[in-house]
């Protein structure tokens, strides 16, 4: 399970999508959202499905790690979907014991499974295209207009790659601890609920260690070169729209605009 944990993962790579600017992906990925949270017909979502089948195509990717990355929430999204089915009033379908599906129940949960799902395969596609330093850019960039509030842009956005680049660590540093456990003989499997919480404490306390110890050799090594925020710094790399760039915004733009009045 633990491996199917891919949040935080970049694949590397020189598609059109890995070649947009990062501000344009941060953007449009908002905008995708906006449009998912606004869609309520079917073809709005068919929309949305095939505008995100082209980029994972576009991206190559692969549809195989976007659908690896849904495992560890399939728990969630089904939940979801029972809450939603029993519990939405309407035209009754069927009524046995004390629950009921309607008619505006299906409908909902099957509208909250998609929506979901594509929230999840589409923010995932973000970071498995984008490089947590362009990431850190691109949100600099974007929330530029905020240090006139004297907000410590820089930092937030730094602190943000930072903990998407160590999601991946920490998660291969789990499964060698949880690893090195069974080989001592623990099990995290059996027993009652409380019981595995209680098996759960060999884990997360090498855990907590091992992440503290990351953090402070981060912030040696970040000393050890001079860095002090993000007063005076420059970049190697300056970011700058392309063509590609603005033709993306406009597509996504009136995907957005277009499913909000239509819709």
């Amino acid at each position: 399970m633990l491996k199917d944990i891919t949040l935080g993962q970049y694949f590397p790579g020189n598609t059109l999508a890995h070649r947009l600017d990062p501000r344009t992906k941060l953007t449009v990925t908002v905008l995708y959202i906006v449009a998912l949270f606004s869609a309520h017909s079917v073809y709005a979502y068919a929309a949305l499905i095939l505008t995100l089948l082209v980029s994972v195509r576009v991206s190559r990717v692969g549809a195989k790690a976007l659908l690896r990355g849904l495992k560890p929430v399939l728990f969630i999204i089904a939940f979801t979907a029972i809450l939603n089915l029993f519990y939405t009033p309407g035209v009754e379908l069927v009524h046995f014991w004390i629950f009921r599906i309607t008619v505006e129940g299906v409908r909902t949960a099957v509208t909250m499974m998609a929506r979901i799902t594509l929230l999840i395969m589409g923010t995932f596609l973000l970071t498995y295209t984008t490089s947590p330093i362009h990431l850190t850019d691109g949100l600099e960039s974007l929330l530029g207009p905020l240090k006139k509030l004297r907000l410590p842009v820089h930092e937030l956005a730094m602190m943000m790659s930072i903990a998407l680049r160590f999601i991946p660590t920490l998660i291969e540093e789990t499964d060698k601890i949880m690893s090195a456990q069974k080989a001592r003989g623990a099990d995290f499997e059996s027993g009652s609920i409380f019981q595995r919480a209680k098996a759960l404490v060999p884990l997360l306390v090498p855990l907590f260690v091992s992440a503290f110890r990351r953090a402070d050799e981060l912030a040696t090594a970040m000393e050890c070169r001079c860095y002090h925020g993000g007063d005076g710094r420059t970049k190697l790399h300056e970011l700058h729209y392309a063509a590609r760039d603005y033709l993306v915004l406009l597509y996504y733009l009136a995907l957005a605009v277009g499913i909000m009045i239509l819709d």
